[in-house]
């Protein structure tokens, strides 16, 4: 059998199964509407419960900063904590949310990569069979999901840390602004390539979750000693797709500024509508190099099962009988010489 790439493989499924680009952006793009909508309800819902007196009223329509500062401070006052109780109850329901989306939204992905690489590869018939009589591994797929929000959530706390730890190095008595983002530069990137890091390996730990059945941690066990037994092809696959991901988001920003700079020529809502439209564009291209990415580590994780058999190692030219009367090979020194 020829060698398989699976980068040109992650490719070639997400092309060949556009239905799993369509349930990755179904759960995703449903939690971002449900994410904006939420959003956008509560910050309505806060503008409309905060009281403006007449003398607010006549500082903002001065259009001094120092004035409206004041206005808008005073119109702020005591509403800050209902709006933080409010954000920290939105944020927990949008976790949850994501939480099950994703779990319901992977597991099925990966099955269906499972399957097609299975009958790609090996052809086996009962492939599909005994794929939908596995149950479906939610309870560890909700496990490590959980854990990714409670990284983000550490990433958060570790970035707020990070800029309270620094303070000291720059007093109000004496400040030091300089110093202090010095200071704060090599903590934020040891937070920035950490968590991506283990983000990555928890999103890898899926798919071991879903085709072995595993639980939480052995899950996590195996995508580690996968990561590091296949080191070359993952970090081909990952290198390959982020590339591309690149080129997409260059296109995009392209794109995007050329109805932004007509803003004062063209209709506002015209130029509006262009950006949300190109933005999901960009978003669906994101999410079908995700399954493309997501198709080449299924497919790294199943060559060795299906590749062994078919690749056969060239086998060592038959052993030959030796002469024992040839000089060169005599055990006699310089045998050869004195003849």
């Amino acid at each position: 059998m020829p060698r398989v790439s699976p980068t040109i493989e992650g490719f070639r499924a997400a092309f060949r199964r556009p239905s799993l680009t369509f349930t990755e952006i179904t759960w995703r793009w449903t939690v971002g509407a449900v994410t904006w909508a939420l959003c956008l309800f509560s910050l309505f819902e806060y503008l409309g419960s905060l009281p403006v007196t007449n003398g607010d009223a006549v500082l903002l329509r001065t259009r001094q900063p120092v004035l409206v500062g004041r206005a808008i401070a005073h119109i702020l006052r005591g509403s800050l904590n209902r709006a933080g109780l409010a954000a920290l109850l939105a944020a927990l329901a949008l976790s949850l949310l994501w939480i099950i989306a994703a779990s319901v939204g992977r597991a099925a992905t990966v099955r269906a990569l499972l399957d097609y690489f299975d009958r790609r590869f090996a052809g086996r018939a009962l492939a599909e069979t005994s794929g939908a009589m596995k149950p479906w591994p939610l309870r560890a797929l909700i496990g490590l999901n959980f854990l990714r929000v409670v990284l983000a959530l550490a990433a958060t706390l570790a970035f707020a840390g990070a800029a309270i730890l620094v303070s000291f190095a720059s007093p109000d008595a004496h400040p030091r602004s300089g110093l202090a983002f010095i200071l704060f530069l090599p903590l934020a990137g040891l937070i920035c390539l950490a968590w991506p890091m283990l983000n990555w390996l928890l999103s890898l730990a899926c798919l071991f979750a879903v085709r072995d059945g595993d639980d939480v941690f052995s899950a996590l066990s195996a995508a580690v000693a996968f990561s590091r037994e296949r080191s070359g092809p993952i970090f081909a696959v990952s290198t390959w797709t982020g590339l591309a991901h690149v080129t997409a988001f260059s296109i995009a920003g392209t794109a995007i500024s050329f109805p932004l700079a007509l803003l004062r020529v063209a209709p506002a809502r015209l130029i509006l509508a262009c950006v949300v439209l190109l933005a999901l564009a960009y978003s669906a291209v994101v999410d079908w190099l995700y399954i493309a990415r997501l198709a080449g580590y299924v497919c790294i994780a199943e060559m060795p099962e299906t590749l062994a058999e078919s690749v056969t190692l060239p086998s060592p030219p038959p052993c030959t009988s030796i002469d024992r009367d040839e000089l060169i090979l005599s055990d006699v020194p310089n045998l050869a010489v004195e003849t």
